[in-house]
């Protein structure tokens, strides 16, 4: 994919060409702080372990609202060639999952699954990401060059339109929106309507959305002053799904705090991971496959410390030639979990990529 767009309702990012890669986000760190590059982009991987893609790019074009591009050009046939896990693994690992949650051993862990689609003939990448894109209100859509991250990657792009935001930084200003909890839209609106409410006053939802405010707080109370995160979410919507939402602000103390600083603390988060932190990662890691950088983060960050970053969600992998592409989704299990809910939930998630496409039975 040529060159990196993050499309938000307030403002686009799109990039051209490459002064530099990095593979670690200490050196795209260093060559910001060194003032050595004006700007980064790219994504970070679920697993911080992983490799990173960041490009320091060789031109930037800030505009404000959304990105519309002219068309949402067809794409090629698509069919469904793999689910990993199979449907019955999923509802099997979820089971599981909730009995170590009951027992103790964690309080949420976010158990995801991919689907793999098999174009016809090459989808080109600007392509789906225009339709996703016009296919969302909010104008909501990222696209990114994975090759920075090793030779794995080469060649290989990251899509999605997340309606998440991490973190966004201005000048001492720290904002972020993050969901967790989520139900399914219906097109008849009083039942639509009905189903926000329930998932309103849902107590287990609101208490898997509590997991990750609180972890907010957490990692930014030391770093902030006037930290507002409150204690009631509200409902946002998407074409596919209901979510709680709590919208947070703070003031950095030290000024010299990135954007990219603040995207490595808070990633991941336990919306797409889990809590404690390191019992939910290491159990992912234990029983899934790779997630790549799906549950990672992607955005941007300039030399003065400013930057954008959206958790990598409702997105895919589309593999170097551009006729194959993977999509995941997760959702979190508690204790009062149901395997056959939790496989309904990633399917609807599932949805807004898929939806993209021209599937085919």
């Amino acid at each position: 994919m040529d060159g990196f767009l993050l499309s938000r309702a307030d403002r686009t990012l799109r990039t051209a060409g490459s002064r530099g890669t990095y593979d670690t986000a200490a050196a795209a760190a260093h060559a910001l702080a060194e003032r050595r590059v004006p700007l980064v982009v790219g994504a970070l991987p679920f697993d911080p372990d992983g490799p990173v893609a960041l490009t320091a790019p060789e031109t930037a074009d800030f505009r404000p609202g959304p990105w519309r591009p002219d068309s949402a050009p067809a794409v090629p046939a698509a069919r469904i060639t793999a689910e990993l896990p199979a449907p019955g693994e999923h509802r099997r690992r979820v089971a599981a999952l909730v009995s170590r949650v009951r027992a103790g051993e964690l309080d949420k862990v976010v158990a995801a699954r991919s689907v793999t689609v098999t174009t016809d003939r090459p989808i080109r990448p600007w392509s789906l990401l225009a339709r996703l894109v016009t296919r969302d209100p909010a104008g909501n859509g990222f696209g990114v060059d994975l090759s920075p991250a090793g030779e794995e990657y080469a060649g290989r792009a990251l899509i999605g339109a997340s309606p998440e935001l991490l973190l966004e930084r201005t000048g001492r200003e720290v904002r972020c929106f993050p969901l967790a909890g989520t139900a399914p839209r219906h097109t008849d609106p009083d039942a639509d309507r009905t189903e926000g409410e329930q998932l309103l006053a849902s107590a287990k939802n609101r208490a898997e959305h509590a997991f990750v405010t609180d972890r907010i707080r957490e990692v930014l109370g030391p770093l902030c002053t006037d930290l507002a995160v409150p204690t009631v979410p509200h409902l946002i919507a998407t074409p596919q799904v209901w979510h709680l939402a709590t919208p947070v602000r703070g003031v950095l103390r030290d000024p010299s705090t990135t954007a990219l600083d603040l995207a490595r603390l808070l990633h991941p988060t336990p919306a797409v991971c889990g809590t404690p932190l390191q019992p939910a990662l290491d159990t992912i890691r234990h029983i899934e496959e790779p997630r790549r950088f799906y549950g990672g983060a992607v955005g941007w960050c300039d030399a003065a410390g400013d930057g954008t970053w959206v958790v990598a969600i409702r997105c895919a992998e589309l593999d170097a030639d551009t006729a194959t592409l993977r999509a995941w989704a997760g959702g979190g299990i508690v204790a009062a979990s149901d395997p056959d809910a939790e496989l309904a939930e990633t399917t609807t998630k599932l949805g807004t990529l898929l939806g993209a496409l021209d599937l085919t039975a």
